[in-house]
């Protein structure tokens, strides 16, 4: 039984980042046999890319598909490790993009918050609104690929970018690797905090030299976070109680606004590209790299649809319906998180659009299925 244990505990993937990972002999065995990475990456391709190293991070397309070698539970299974990766290695991202976005044009951008029509209904029982960006600085590697010495100066530029925000954008910088233990239990508690153990992060390289360099930003009124040298560079964060969508909206885009204005001064800019919009480590949140999500109850719904019937019914709405505790941490009650379910070939305002109109019907549709009832 000992022997029989021990030979499971060897089964298990071993959590080391892929950052000194070197070719392996053959063609690589892809684990996640459901992955885009198995679909899209051929012999022939593995062939032609695999002794390819990226300009910017010296990354490999070995290192882009670790997640997918080594675990096999993957969606997608693939990383960039800069935005060379999506040029130099453009015959795996490419069809992969395509498929999983369902979208193959130029991308469009659209931030201007008086386009939005409408808001979400006051009677909603929406607890909170929270709306996220991914973007990340050029002339740095993505998290994956990124060097301690990018790392160190894209924390000192934001930082910097901090000591300039005014107003209600006024806040404080708190790193990682120099917290306070009663700071870490305030955002711990708080659920602000981001924190080492992903094992998908862990392998694809962004955990390393961890928490060097990784610390959150946290505005006065506890309504703007930007997270420094995550999954992504930046990843900032707006947010308040309630479903005013316009107000989180705003601002968001005030933070953006004034940090793309230092980046400017200082002669950087946020990667992006015409036909992929913001460039991110994953390429399931290129385009606009955006998040618009509410927490709100719909008891009448599960209890009619149940929980998948309700999920499939917000994909429809173009929709994305989870637990609050995240994509893989099951439902939690009658409470469900709502977003947007795209990223790329959609303006902002459009996927805002989508989700105003859409947790608007659900309530009207929760309300109906209550009445049902009687």
């Amino acid at each position: 039984m000992a022997e029989a244990a021990a030979e499971e505990k060897k089964e298990e993937p071993k959590l080391e980042s892929c950052r000194g990972w070197k070719n392996p002999e053959k063609f690589p065995v892809i684990k996640s046999e459901h992955s885009l990475v198995k679909k899209y990456l051929t012999e022939d391709i593995w062939n032609k890319c695999k002794d390819t190293v990226t300009k910017t991070a010296g990354f490999t397309l070995y290192k882009c598909i670790s997640c997918s070698v080594v675990f096999d539970n993957q969606h997608v299974g693939i990383y960039a490790g800069d935005e060379d990766c999506y040029t130099d290695f453009s015959a795996v991202f490419d069809p992969l993009i395509k498929e999983y976005h369902n979208f193959d044009g130029a991308h469009k951008a659209d931030l201007n918050v008086d386009n939005i029509k409408g808001n979400i209904k006051e009677e909603c029982p929406v607890k909170s609104t929270r709306i996220r960006v991914g973007r990340n600085i050029a002339g740095y590697g993505l998290s994956p690929g990124i060097t301690k010495e990018q790392r160190v100066e894209v924390e000192k530029l934001m930082k910097a970018a901090f000591d300039t925000f005014e107003g209600e954008l006024k806040g404080t910088y708190y790193p990682l690797y120099d917290m306070k233990e009663e700071d870490r239990k305030s955002l711990v508690d708080k659920h602000f905090l981001f924190v080492s153990g992903d094992p998908n992060l862990i392998v694809g390289g962004m955990e390393d030299d961890w928490p060097q360099n990784r610390g959150i930003f946290i505005n006065k009124d506890e309504t703007f976070l930007v997270w420094i040298n995550e999954e992504d560079q930046l990843r900032i964060i707006s947010m308040r109680k309630g479903g005013d969508v316009k107000a989180v909206f705003s601002l968001l885009m005030k933070g953006l606004n004034t940090i793309e204005a230092y980046l400017k001064k200082q002669g950087k800019e946020f990667k992006k590209s015409d036909k992929l919009g913001y460039i991110t480590s994953c390429p399931s949140n290129l385009g606009t790299g955006m998040r618009a999500s509410v927490h709100m109850d719909l008891p009448n719904l599960k209890k009619k649809l149940g929980s998948d019937g309700l999920k499939s019914h917000c994909k429809e709405m173009k929709l994305q319906a989870r637990g609050t505790r995240g994509e893989s941490g099951g439902d939690t009650g009658v409470t469900y998180d709502i977003s947007n379910r795209h990223r790329l070939g959609y303006t902002e305002v459009e996927l805002v659009q989508t989700m105003i109109d859409g947790v608007n019907k659900l309530y009207e549709e929760d309300q109906a299925a209550a009445k049902e009832e009687k």
